[in-house]
């Protein structure tokens, strides 16, 4: 059985953690590496087991995912790495020519890397309320399913190497956009005098509710921005990878080049380090709105 053999996490920041916890909770082995000490400490309290560097977690992990915030820290865990027939379940939001020069660099030592975006935030992967985009080789893939339901609500597998990535870019331009509409709305409903908190109850359960309304709405109606579950600086990476996708493809993208305007305006104002539904603070300045 899966849960019988350990599991390796590279990168225990928001994403990696939660998914550690999780997978202990459901009862498996977890061996994780972060180069942050506090991570590591974190995972030996959630009943993980910490090691010094990603290559022990390899070392007794024959599946592994990677959690990883730059290109950079990818292609370094890439060159770190050994362990012939080690499956990397590869979940970090980046471009796609990043993921294949990964796996093919991994390829050469035979690991076998699957291109593996998640859909959800860093508050919905703590309950366990992922969905995961695999694609990449199918054998690779089959042995790493016995691993997803530890950490995600549901996976996918999409085929060849990339549609992952793919899948992952139409997902956050659909949270990109109706994060903002979400904001707009609030304060529409705000400047017109209806309480903040009236709009979420009743909106959530309208036809124009969306998945991000119900994930950012109690935020927005709290008005408390600070435990950032993506902050509005780490959404700039992914909002830049989207936007360049579009453009190679040539595909217009409207609605998503506006909302980007909010996102920048939020850095302007200081807002970087908070989470991204601090778009409605944005809007609500911009229209004076004053809480």
């Amino acid at each position: 059985m899966a849960k019988q053999k350990p599991i390796g996490i590279i990168g225990l920041g928001v994403m990696g953690s939660a998914m550690a916890t999780n997978a202990a909770k459901a009862g498996f082995r977890v061996h994780g590496f972060d180069p942050v000490p506090a991570a590591r400490t974190a995972l030996k309290k959630a009943g993980g087991h910490p090691e010094k560097t990603a290559v022990e977690v390899a070392a007794v992990a024959e599946v592994l995912i990677t959690s990883l915030p730059s290109a950079q820290a990818l292609q370094d865990v890439a060159r770190e790495l050994s362990g012939k027939g080690r499956v990397v379940i590869e979940t970090s939001t980046l471009p796609i020519e990043e993921k294949q020069k990964a796996r093919d660099a991994l390829a050469k030592k035979g690991i076998t890397l699957l291109d593996c975006p998640l859909s959800g935030t860093g508050a919905q992967a703590r309950a366990k309320d992922l969905v995961i985009f695999v694609s990449g080789d199918k054998a690779a893939a089959k042995k790493a399913e016995p691993f997803l339901p530890g950490f995600t609500r549901a996976h996918y597998y999409l085929g060849e190497f990339g549609n992952g990535s793919k899948m992952k870019f139409v997902a956050n331009l659909l949270v990109a956009i109706h994060n903002v509409s979400t904001a707009e709305a609030f304060v529409l409903g705000m400047k017109a005098g209806l309480d903040p908190k009236t709009i979420f109850e009743v909106m959530a359960n309208s036809a124009g509710a969306s998945r991000m309304f119900q994930v950012r709405g109690p935020q927005m109606v709290a008005n408390d921005y600070d435990s950032a579950t993506i902050s509005v600086k780490l959404f700039q990476k992914d909002m830049k990878i989207i936007g360049d996708f579009a453009t190679q493809l040539g595909v217009a993208t409207p609605l998503f080049n506006t909302s980007a305007m909010v996102y920048n305006a939020a850095m302007g104002m200081g807002l970087d380090k908070k989470d991204t539904a601090s778009v409605c603070e944005v809007l609500e300045s911009m229209s004076g709105v004053k809480r």
